[in-house]
């Protein structure tokens, strides 16, 4: 989606903000829209591969399914897409246990890198464990006394049988490049819950669904005055930072109508202005 994507990137330039660059205190961003790009913004996809796809699947099959997992698939509400069509979901508790949930904690300076129970090069890994630890070691961190950092690996049955940390650890060091890696192993008891799921199509197409999320949302941003005009082309072309009279004022008009989603100090709406559809991100 498109206001999550606009948060990521600021949250990519966290280490420059923290160095001095001010994040702004308002925004209004206004992207044109597809069809597709409507219905991203009010839809999550199911991955092929993913535990959400596998669900829905058996769903369409079957009538329902049945997940277990530490938290549901889908939250209450929302709309899914598999495929090329749209589904609301709805979720029914069959009941819960105890699971035993690992996470993987590295020292990426040990003070002492001699094995207690042995090293392993990181590419002599399963690729159950490289795939989790590779984004721990190759991202921006700081070294500090003890643990550095922790990978949740989760139940030994999310794992599966390869990996030769959860749920039996057989190395504590690991040699990448010439750097030694302590490894510790920490496990905890969570619950897990058995969820029934079953699926309602709501549109078969991407048109279709994009054309119920207009029928609800889309209005049009007209009679502005010149000053909230240089507003919205701002935003247009590329985002508006500077808070204004007539910033308040766009502001203003887009909380007159329904948006798709909208907090205390910002919101998401999908707006027609001069004749073309855009979603509409603003922080007041």
């Amino acid at each position: 989606m498109r206001r999550r994507q606009f948060l990521a990137s600021g949250a990519a330039l966290l280490p420059v903000v923290l160095a001095g660059c001010a994040h702004p205190d308002v925004v209004l961003d206004l992207n044109e829209a597809t069809a597709e790009d409507v219905a991203d913004e009010v839809s999550r996809t199911a991955d092929a591969g993913s535990s959400r796809y596998a669900v829905v699947a058996d769903a369409l099959e079957n009538g329902s399914a049945t997940h277990s997992d530490r938290r549901e698939l889908f939250d209450e509400g929302e709309t899914v897409r598999f495929e090329d069509s749209f589904y609301e979901v709805s979720t029914t508790r069959l009941g819960d246990s105890d699971v035993t949930v690992y996470d993987v904690l590295l020292d990426f300076d040990p003070a002492d890198a001699t094995p207690e129970l042995g090293e392993v090069a990181f590419e002599d890994l399963p690729e159950t464990d490289r795939e989790r630890l590779e984004p721990a070691l190759v991202a921006d961190h700081r070294e500090q006394e003890g643990v550095d950092m922790g990978v949740g690996y989760g139940t030994a049955d999310e794992v599966g049988g390869d990996s030769v940390f959860v749920p039996d650890q057989q190395y504590d060091i690991v040699v990448r490049d010439g750097d030694r890696y302590r490894i510790r192993v920490e496990s905890e008891t969570e619950t897990e819950t058995e969820f029934r799921y079953e699926v309602t199509e709501v549109a078969p197409d991407v048109e279709t669904f994009a054309s119920q999320v207009r029928g609800r949302y889309l209005f049009t941003l007209s009679g502005l005055s010149e000053a909230e005009r240089e507003v919205v082309e701002n935003a247009i072309d590329g985002a508006h930072f500077e808070d204004s009279d007539a910033f308040q004022s766009v502001v203003g008009r887009l909380r007159d109508h329904d948006a798709i989603e909208v907090a205390d100090f910002d919101g998401t709406w999908l707006l027609e202005y001069d004749g073309t559809e855009y979603v509409t991100y603003a922080q007041w």
